[in-house]
């Protein structure tokens, strides 16, 4: 795993479940960022905790070998931590959108419609044999069936103000340097309410939102994977007026103090 900014501890995740990440036909990689293929078998149950970007996840799944599948549409969590309970033998075949561009999959509802909430699947797209999406034991036949799926559902032709919502997310997320929501939206030559109604139509979430989300990202994996963090000096570089609003909007997000977080890992 390349990149494993928004798990918490996710070494010790990896030791008990394995997750693989894989891209989408062409065609579906400017609307879905990648698929997520998980697998365990555990000899006794374990909490995970993700803290979200903001994308909408589409996932087929089965928590134990004895029970039935299940798809679910996921917005959004918002605020704080998504907890998940796996135990026994079980899968999840996922979809994440890229922020911003789910919206041309479900066009009739602004994305912040489903921020927070956890839907079957076909409250938004059709019904498909999920026995035949997670069967596959290779993840190529897995990714042929999900492509099967997707593809005809992909829009028709591309959506600007998507292309446009997910750009400004990937420039949030790339660029410390964005910091002030009024700021961003000189910058881009876009007014605040303007940015703001993107933001609700196309991502879910507010501007503000992701600009702090994606800093407590990079706060938690510093926390989570260093014993030598100069707080003061990561504050300063995320934008922080000082090291207490940073340790505060940590601490409100993940629950606990960061140098707490820090130790329990």
């Amino acid at each position: 795993m390349d990149d494993t900014r928004g798990i918490v501890d996710p070494a010790d995740l990896l030791t008990r479940v394995r997750l693989r990440r894989h891209q989408p036909a062409e065609a579906l990689r400017p609307y879905i960022e990648h698929y997520w293929f998980i697998d365990w078998d555990l000899p006794e149950p374990y909490t995970s905790h993700v803290l979200p970007h903001p994308a909408v996840h589409l996932t087929f799944q089965q928590d134990d070998a004895d029970e039935p599948p299940y798809g679910e549409l996921t917005g959004v969590a918002a605020p704080g931590l998504y907890t998940r309970k796996i135990h026994g033998r079980g899968k999840v075949c996922g979809a994440k959108f890229r922020p911003g561009a789910f919206r041309p999959f479900a066009p009739d509802e602004p994305v912040a419609a489903w921020t927070g909430r956890v839907l079957s699947y076909e409250d938004v797209f059709p019904a498909t044999d999920l026995a035949a999406v997670l069967s596959p034991a290779a993840d190529a036949d897995r990714i042929t069936t999900l492509d099967a799926y997707l593809l005809p559902l992909a829009p028709p032709a591309p959506d600007p103000q998507a292309e446009l919502a997910a750009g400004l997310v990937d420039r949030i997320r790339a660029d410390r340097g964005v910091r002030r929501v009024a700021d961003f939206a000189r910058a881009e030559g876009i007014s605040v309410r303007a940015l703001q109604r993107l933001f609700h139509a196309y991502v879910g979430v507010s501007p503000k939102w992701c600009v702090l989300r994606y800093r407590i990202h990079e706060a938690v994996e510093a926390a989570g994977t260093r014993t030598d963090v100069d707080w003061a000096g990561l504050a300063a570089d995320l934008g922080y007026a000082d090291q207490a609003h940073l340790v505060r909007d940590f601490t409100a997000t993940v629950g606990v103090p960061p140098t707490s977080y820090g130790r329990g890992r």
